[in-house]
């Protein structure tokens, strides 16, 4: 018994030498914050909410810290194959099966409702976490060619495939999520800038021929998003309710346990969660979110940057950091009534199990490249079991 729990104890150790100091408390923070808030509004939210986030936080924190034991390139390597052939496989039978979300409106296949138990899930917040496992291998495998047009090639065949499946869910939002994990891990990954450009141009043309693909709803959305006014008693009265909610807070907020607009606001404990913040702790709480957002931004780049350049410890990172940037950014233009509302969650903040526990496991892929990268190594002691 006595060596079962000194084995225990090294392993604890070791995890704790494991994992960054900065990003584990920099997301424990913010997560507490999260059960804070709904804490404070579970009148309106509801117990069960509170009870998923709460569950999702703790279960979360457990698997981040196991996955950063764990070396990262071992899990790649050994699990590329079948995390590509389930991530297409579960977003296609999304697409048969799935349902969508609260709003029904949209008529999007984002949700998958697993048999007996009765959990809904979102398949493709878990696919972020094997798509850029399996996309950063293919950059890694392909690093002396990346410029060659059948290298391009494959890779626009690899992440075209996902992003398809994603968009045929009707899940826009979602989509521009990926698009910007890859676009940062390709050019990380130092694919020629020109490529970018044709990219951009070919966009542009295609642009119209696109936009006659989306759904009414999606245009109408779109339009209204940048500009709320247009239609303030329809698309516009959300995002414009979030604002009202976030000015009213004020500098120091209406107090935990207030009320406020954020009652009236759809999806204030998920896409608008940032406008409930800053109802109940005002301007001071929203300016801590954002700096405590910056602070994990830079520290998965930091960490990026200091990975050693012979595997693709640095590619998991930035394709990482570019799901952060993006979702932060659109999360935030959305609560601020500046960007269209495309249902995109604010990482370890929003309501959802499925997103939160997702983005809990990314984030133990970057303490696993953090505790194990050749660059970073000497900061780790990776034989701690020993000792």
């Amino acid at each position: 018994m006595e060596d079962v729990w000194e084995k225990v104890k090294a392993y604890i150790r070791y995890a704790v030498r494991c994992v960054d100091p900065v990003l584990f408390f920099s997301v424990t923070a913010l997560g507490i914050l999260s059960i804070v808030t709904i804490l404070g509004a579970v009148d309106n939210f509801g117990m069960s909410k509170l009870k998923m986030q709460v569950a999702m936080f703790l279960v979360g924190t457990v698997a981040t810290v196991v996955i950063a034991t764990l070396d990262f390139r071992v899990i790649v390597d050994k699990l590329w194959l079948p995390f590509f052939l389930g991530s297409v496989g579960l977003l296609g039978i999304t697409l048969i099966w799935g349902k969508s979300g609260v709003s029904m409106e949209t008529g999007n296949k984002s949700w998958l409702q697993i048999p007996m138990v009765g959990l809904m899930i979102q398949p493709s917040e878990f696919v972020k976490f094997a798509f850029i496992c399996t996309f950063s291998r293919h950059l890694f495998l392909v690093r002396d060619r990346i410029n060659h047009p059948k290298s391009v090639a494959g890779l626009a065949l690899h992440a075209g495939i996902i992003v398809a499946l994603i968009l045929k869910s009707g899940d826009l939002g979602v989509a521009l999520v990926y698009l910007a994990i890859i676009a940062m891990m390709l050019f990380c990954a130092g694919l020629h800038l020109g490529y970018f450009g044709g990219g951009t141009v070919a966009l542009v043309l295609l642009s119209p021929y696109l936009w006659e693909k989306l759904a009414f709803y999606q245009q109408r959305r779109i339009i209204v998003g940048f500009n709320p006014e247009l239609d303030p008693q329809g698309k516009g009265y959300q995002p414009l309710l979030s604002r009202r909610a976030i000015s009213h807070g004020g500098f120091f907020g209406r107090g935990l346990f207030s009320g406020g607009y954020y009652e009236s606001l759809d999806a204030s404990h998920t896409d608008f969660i940032f406008a409930t913040i800053c109802e109940k702790f005002g301007f001071v709480g929203g300016l801590l979110v954002i700096v405590t957002f910056c602070v994990i931004v830079v520290r998965i780049f930091r960490i990026a940057r200091i990975a050693n350049n012979s595997d693709y410890g640095g590619l998991i990172c930035a394709g990482v950091g570019a799901m952060f940037l993006a979702q932060i950014l659109e999360n935030l233009g959305m609560a601020l009534a500046m960007l269209p509302v495309v249902g995109i969650t604010l990482p370890f903040l929003s309501c959802g199990g499925s997103s939160m526990l997702a983005t809990f496991l990314m984030m133990g892929l970057v303490h696993s490249v953090y505790a194990h990268s050749n660059a970073v190594r000497s900061s780790v002691t990776l034989n701690a079991l020993g000792s």
